[in-house]
């Protein structure tokens, strides 16, 4: 019989309530992402935090000289991946919004996954403001009005 007792450790089982707790943040904004249209969805932001949170995680654990280094390689990582969302259609640029939230994101899963819970949850309530802010009728208010009069929050239209 396995004595799972040796198996896991409570340091796991902190390690994957950070992973799992990232991820669920994360999802929440990938689903607001999704209902809009957006091609990253609630799946991908879920993602991208788990596998944010895992890394640093286990740098600041086991690797805690190296830790900032794994932290600047995941933030150029998912800082690829955001480019790879954007894209050139005619005159607009769309995409924008969801490559500069895939990285947010990324911010989500490295504080949770350092133990700065408050700070994950915090900074997780002040994207899916960014993100809703229409729907909040004094923040709607605010908003760069374009060349034409429509107030607008990108360089272009983006769902």
């Amino acid at each position: 019989m396995i004595d799972l007792g040796n198996l896991v450790e409570t340091r796991d089982l902190v390690f994957l309530g950070r992973i799992a707790l990232a991820g669920f943040l994360s999802f929440l904004i990938g689903w607001e992402r999704e209902a809009k249209g957006s091609h990253a969805g609630d799946r991908t932001h879920a993602l991208v935090a788990i596998a944010t949170a895992a890394f640093t995680s286990i740098g600041v654990e086991k690797f805690t000289e190296d830790a900032g280094r794994i932290i600047q390689g995941t933030v150029t990582g998912v800082g690829f991946l955001g480019a790879g969302m954007i894209l050139k259609d005619g005159g607009q640029v769309i995409g924008l919004t969801t490559a500069a939230g895939i990285w947010a994101i990324a911010a989500i899963g490295i504080m949770i996954g350092a133990g700065e819970y408050a700070m994950g949850i915090g900074l997780t309530g002040l994207i899916l403001l960014v993100l809703i802010k229409e729907k909040v009728p004094i923040l709607s208010r605010f908003g760069r009005v374009s060349h034409r009069g429509r107030k607008t929050d990108s360089v272009s239209k983006e769902t």
